[in-house]
């Protein structure tokens, strides 16, 4: 009996039941032959329709993560039972149609770490109504020495009938012969961004990398989007941000969908070199957006599944637009998380979110930036640090955590994303132990200096690092670009583990009774959950929605990229890469609900 067995004894009697699938290692049978007659009765299994003999060749805490293949949500299910009655619900194996498994090059050996070598390899299968691609990672079984699937993925990369346009069936862009009603590109351009004749499908509020590259993904789907940004250009939400802003993600990470990053692109991306690129994208793309606009009003309509949204122009005229959907890609967080402390609006100096003596409250990514920029910029910063951060630096930490998925010389980014997210979320709480425990190898000298100038760090969720910080939390971390040595060097001042009691007309003084003068104040403390800006801007449809981000009990990140618990709304955000990939994801249910392939009720 395994140890999961003994440990939960009603899977007791299922491993008694199941059939018996044996993939052992011999003098004749290398691990690579292995995998490949493992993944030959698996597909054999599929076919057969037979959830029984499918399971049996799984680790009985094995994963499988799908994405639209076997049902219209983001799932991971874990061990076998749950695994057997997902693909028994409602006859799901069967009904869907999954067939036709086919290997997508070799399998390889991978030693991950000390704990963890498998075998992998990416697969291509069709259901009824999709085409996707899959990928697994097999690990021996300590019960019987046979090699079974760890982690199973299966993602829909296409609808049938519905397909991209690209390649051979890219569009003409030109229609030959006589035509004495033709237009100009740039004129057809300009009517189809202001929606004279037509109504969008999709309305998406915000012109950041989450909405452009949604935008994106459906234009080449044939579904009508547009998008709505209360800036004056593309690229502003990126521009208006602190003067030495540069991307923490290498340019590996971080490329938009369609149009990567030219190979002279710099490692980390200046914010207004991007923003430049995000107008130049949106322009590529011909992507239709409404900047300085603002949603007056949003109502739906139950029955026919429609908004009524009316939309503020420049000029101050109003436009009412019937949409079937309408997406919030304002990014993964909410509106500013401010504090309000006692005697605040006794502060006569500057109070601000993001002179000369400088006090930023806050310790991850922004609070250590702006503490840097304040720092180059001659003033006397002090960074108050009121709990605890997990730190690890841009050129080690971001090195080994990404290695062997996005950096140069890697696979191709599509690849990388696949085999990133064919990692169910909660195995990174184990796998990333030991990336973490290496990284901290790397980042030794700095952490010892910051713990030496009394900074207070921890090492992310049960000392799994960055990642589950950053899924659970959307922060509690800093990406050191040089601000932990300003620290380290008292360059930087620290104020640790103590809350502000109050403000005066010149200070803040804290629940220690220490007391530091400052010119200026920021607020460097956060945002809250996304959910708040979508109330903020669309009313009371919104207070429908679920919170946005964190895990539900599966691992899945809630309402972003997947159902809200408002059938007209989706959530998007992310960084880049997350928004490149599940940019896809979301436009095509979308597209699958306006086809009738999925139900518009979500």
């Amino acid at each position: 009996m395994s140890m999961l067995a003994q440990s939960h004894p009603e899977f007791a009697h299922f491993e008694q039941a199941k059939p018996v699938i044996s993939h052992v290692e011999s003098a004749t049978n290398s691990p690579v032959a292995l995998a490949k007659k493992w993944f030959h009765t698996f597909a054999s299994s599929i076919e057969s329709k037979d959830t029984s003999l499918v399971t049996a060749h799984f680790l009985t805490d094995g994963y499988w993560r799908d994405l639209l293949a076997l049902s219209f949500d983001n799932r991971t299910l874990h061990t076998i039972p749950t695994i057997k009655d997902f693909l028994d619900d409602n006859n799901r194996l069967k009904s869907s149609g999954l067939r036709n498994l086919q290997l997508e090059g070799e399998p390889a050996l991978v030693k991950a770490n000390r704990d963890f070598t498998w075998i992998q390899c990416f697969f291509t299968f069709e259901t009824d109504i999709a085409r996707g691609r899959g990928f697994f990672r097999l690990m021996r079984d300590f019960n019987d020495g046979a090699w079974k699937a760890k982690t199973m993925y299966t993602g829909t990369e296409e609808w049938k009938n519905f397909e991209e346009k690209r390649g051979s069936t890219r569009p003409a862009g030109v229609n030959h012969g006589e035509n004495t009603q033709r237009k100009a590109w740039k004129d057809r351009r300009a009517e189809k961004r202001e929606f004279l004749n037509e109504e969008p499908t999709v309305v998406i509020i915000g012109a950041g990398q989450s909405g452009l590259a949604l935008a994106a993904r459906l234009g080449q789907l044939n579904v009508d989007a547009l998008i709505i940004d209360k800036n004056e250009r593309v690229g502003d939400n990126w521009r208006k941000r602190y003067n030495f802003l540069v991307l923490h993600d290498p340019v590996w990470y971080d490329h938009l969908p369609y149009v990567p990053f030219p190979e002279h692109w710099p490692i980390f991306t200046p914010k207004d070199k991007l923003a430049d690129w995000f107008e130049a994208y949106a322009n590529s793309m011909e992507l239709n957006i409404w900047m300085q606009s603002t949603i007056k009003s949003a109502s739906y309509d139950e029955a026919s599944n429609t908004w009524t949204v009316t939309v503020v122009r420049p000029d101050q005229t109003e436009r009412v637009l019937k949409p079937k959907f309408v997406v919030v890609a304002t990014g993964h967080s909410g509106e500013p998380n401010i504090p309000v402390f006692k005697n605040q609006d006794a502060f006569q100096g500057r109070l601000c979110h993001s002179s000369k003596k400088a006090i930023v409250i806050g310790c991850c990514n922004s609070g250590h930036d702006i503490a840097h920029d304040f720092y180059e910029q001659g003033a006397d910063v002090t960074i108050v640090q009121r709990s605890s951060t997990y730190v690890m630096s841009s050129h080690d930490g971001l090195r080994i955590l990404f290695r062997g998925l996005y950096e140069e010389g890697g696979p191709k980014t599509e690849d990388a994303d696949v085999m990133f997210t064919s990692t169910p979320v909660h195995m990174f709480e184990k796998l990333h132990k030991y990336v973490t425990d290496e990284i901290a190898e790397a980042d030794k000298e700095t952490l010892d200096g910051l713990r030496n100038a009394g900074f207070k760090l921890d090492t992310g969720v049960n000392g799994s690092g960055f990642l589950l910080k950053y899924y659970t939390r959307g922060g509690g971390y800093y990406i050191d670009v040089g601000a932990s040595q300003l620290i380290i060097d008292k360059k930087i001042k620290l104020k640790q583990g103590h809350e502000i009691s109050h403000f005066t007309e010149k200070s803040v003084v804290f629940d220690d009774n220490t007391e530091l003068e400052a010119d200026i104040v920021v607020m460097a403390t956060g945002y809250k959950n996304m959910k708040t800006t979508a109330v903020k801007i669309l009313g009371k449809e919104a207070e429908r929605m679920q919170d946005v981000w964190g895990l539900d009990s599966e691992g899945e990140l809630n309402a972003i990229w997947r159902k809200t618990g408002h059938p007209g709304i989706y959530a998007m955000g992310g960084n880049l890469a997350h928004v490149r990939f599940w940019s896809k994801r979301l436009a095509l249910r979308i597209k699958a609900q306006m086809e009738g392939l999925a139900p518009m009720s979500g």
